[in-house]
């Protein structure tokens, strides 16, 4: 495993209650960083899973502290302005700074573009592009007010370079994100800021969990299928670790020349 320091650092990582982002919390604490614990999106009404708790979010922060390292427990709406706001001022006013925004929030579900209803895009999009663009917004804003720099790494997906059957909005949310991070890699650059993110394929989570208790095996492997996500290398489905080493080395001194990318995750998916 490669060595990181991250000594004397603050990460910001949102969607941190499992998963991915708890995953990501752990690798930076590990490797010496301080992290604010960001989640509690509420309100989701169309989630075909249950949403991360409040207690999984203070058992991210437990497992931040066994690291040896401090954690801040911030219940924020990342589709909020306010709550947002709010929660990168408590992140400043706890720790002095912000270094990095692991930019993770977001949800995943799965019906046709036709058969949609408006709700289930809306609160898809705001949750994935919207809530990511919120974030770097305020967090940027503070990089920018401190002047020394910062890294943000989003979570795109795969779903950001192909179409995907059954759930189109996630795709249509996940090329945003691509976008996005383009963009702010544009704007930023001038203020020594890195932006980019990371494209996974299919991660073993408490989300695809939940969707295959929703939906059914057979409706997520139709998903799958379409999208062309069967992987290369042997396992259909990677490990969250697997992902955030990706999000160590971007958020890194060693990618300190690698700016608006969204570098793959995906076991060869996209070679297909």
């Amino acid at each position: 495993m490669p060595e990181y320091a991250f000594d004397g650092q603050v990460a910001f990582v949102t969607g941190a209650g499992r998963g991915q982002g708890r995953s990501h919390a752990e690798h930076y604490a590990r490797h010496g960083a301080d992290v604010v614990v960001v989640g509690g999106a509420r309100g989701i009404e169309t989630s075909q899973y249950p949403l991360a708790s409040a207690a999984q979010l203070d058992e991210t922060a437990r497992l931040v502290e066994d690291e040896g390292q401090e954690a801040l427990v911030v219940r924020a709406d990342v589709r909020r302005e306010t709550a947002v706001e709010t929660a990168v001022k408590r992140a400043v006013d706890e720790f002095g700074k912000i270094d990095i925004l692991a930019n993770n929030a977001g949800i995943w579900n799965v019906t046709d573009l036709v058969e949609m209803e408006e709700q289930r895009w809306e609160e898809l999009v705001d949750s994935d592009l919207k809530g990511a663009w919120l974030c770097a917004k305020h967090v940027g804003k503070h990089f920018i007010e401190r002047g020394d720099g910062g890294k943000i790494v989003s979570t795109a997906s795969t779903a950001g370079f192909v179409g995907t059957k059954g759930s189109g909005h996630y795709a249509a949310a996940k090329h945003g994100v691509v976008g996005l991070t383009k963009a702010l890699a544009l704007e930023l650059a001038p203020h020594g800021v890195n932006v980019n993110a990371v494209a996974p394929t299919g991660v073993a989570t408490p989300m695809i969990d939940g969707i295959l208790e929703t939906v059914g095996q057979e409706a997520l492997a139709s998903v799958s299928d379409a999208s062309g996500s069967m992987n290369v290398l042997d396992e259909q489905l990677i490990a969250p670790r697997d992902v955030s080493e990706a999000y160590l080395w971007l958020s890194s001194d060693a990618s300190r020349y690698v700016t608006g990318i969204t570098l793959p995750v995906d076991a060869g998916m996209l070679a297909k």
